[in-house]
């Protein structure tokens, strides 16, 4: 009988490791998929005020986006594209809420620098970041950079950068998730997703 219920336990650890654990590169990530719902979690606004991603999802159909962080020029370009979209996408019944596993000062820092006037929020400990399958290891070279823009709280994962268009209900209608992070979707090419969807 111990013996069974060790193999049990066991097995029952290896199950949940294997759930919890981190794919080491951003091509061997498993994202939620369209028809999927946004999971609850808990972040951060740069007031350093809690929001429950739920509580905003219902608020209006909303374009979610996964970025690395206020430091990496490919984000920034992408954060500036979206801001300058930002009256088209309102327009079209939208809301643009943007994560990072940036700690909440380092959102303001971002916001002033890319001209940026929707919702960013901080996911530090990386918790909805791993919750919408699209987290990744950070490689050797990151870990300082993401170490100091998490004040400390991240040192082991990055997003792939992932843009989830979600309807009022939080069930994914639309993604753009690309390895490769020079790649992200246009401002132009998003709206025209939302007009399509309208």
């Amino acid at each position: 009988m111990k013996k069974i219920l060790l193999i049990f336990l066991t097995a029952l650890s290896s199950a949940v490791h294997a759930q919890s654990a981190v794919p080491k590169a951003a091509t061997d990530i498993a994202p939620l998929l369209i028809g999927e719902k946004i999971p609850n979690a808990v972040l951060k606004t740069a007031e350093n005020a809690d929001f429950t991603i739920e509580e905003l999802l219902k608020k209006k159909k909303t374009v979610l986006v996964f970025y690395r962080g206020g430091w990496c020029p490919y984000c920034n370009i992408h954060l500036q594209s979206l801001a300058e979209a930002e009256k088209q996408i309102i327009d079209l019944g939208y809301q643009i809420i943007a994560v990072s596993p940036d700690a909440t000062e380092n959102l303001k820092i971002t916001a002033e620098k890319d001209k940026v006037k929707y919702t960013l929020l901080s996911d530090s400990k990386g918790e909805f970041i791993k919750a919408a399958g699209i987290a990744y290891q950070v490689p050797e070279n990151y870990k300082e950079v993401i170490n100091v823009h998490s004040n400390g709280i991240n040192t082991n994962l990055l997003p792939v950068p992932s843009v989830f268009v979600v309807n009022s209900q939080g069930y994914i209608l639309f993604e753009y998730i690309s390895p490769d992070i020079k790649q992200r979707i246009s401002a132009e090419l998003l709206v025209s997703v939302l007009k399509k969807l309208k």
